[in-house]
């Protein structure tokens, strides 16, 4: 189950979530994976510090993703895609696509984060629509 997250409200949505994972790609085609304290400030998703090896990959492989685990068992994870840029301090993002999202299996746990702030009743769905955008029917 997959709900859009409007790139406007992408400071909210990760305010949700603790420490997450910047992934990159090398030329040769392998995974990068490092935690990291994003902020998003401006629309831009930012990460002070740099890692030499995401460094490299951002070379020949501008496109990132961040994931965010679940805080709770059966919870969403918040997952953003953009294209990356280097800067002396870190990491800039431009965000392209964000989602929360978990499999239909773990449809038992709590509700999305962000839906104790909305006045919306209904399924896990409705009450983060007004939180985070539009309703995604893929599962």
């Amino acid at each position: 189950m997959s709900i859009p997250v409007d790139i406007d409200k992408l400071a909210s949505a990760v305010a949700d979530f603790g420490a997450g994972y910047l992934l990159t790609v090398s030329p040769q085609g392998r995974v990068k994976a490092v935690t990291v304290d994003p902020v998003v400030e401006s629309g831009a998703v930012r990460i002070l510090g740099q890692s030499r090896g995401s460094a490299e990959n951002l070379v020949g492989n501008p496109a990132v993703t961040v994931v965010y685990p679940p805080l709770e068992t059966h919870g969403y994870s918040l997952i953003i895609d953009g294209t990356a840029t280097v800067v002396n301090d870190g990491f800039e993002i431009t965000p392209t696509a964000a989602v929360l999202h978990r499999p239909a299996a773990h449809a038992d746990g709590p509700p999305p984060p962000g839906a104790a702030r909305t006045t919306a009743s209904g399924s896990d769905r409705a009450r983060a629509r007004s939180a985070w955008g539009q309703c995604d029917q893929r599962q």
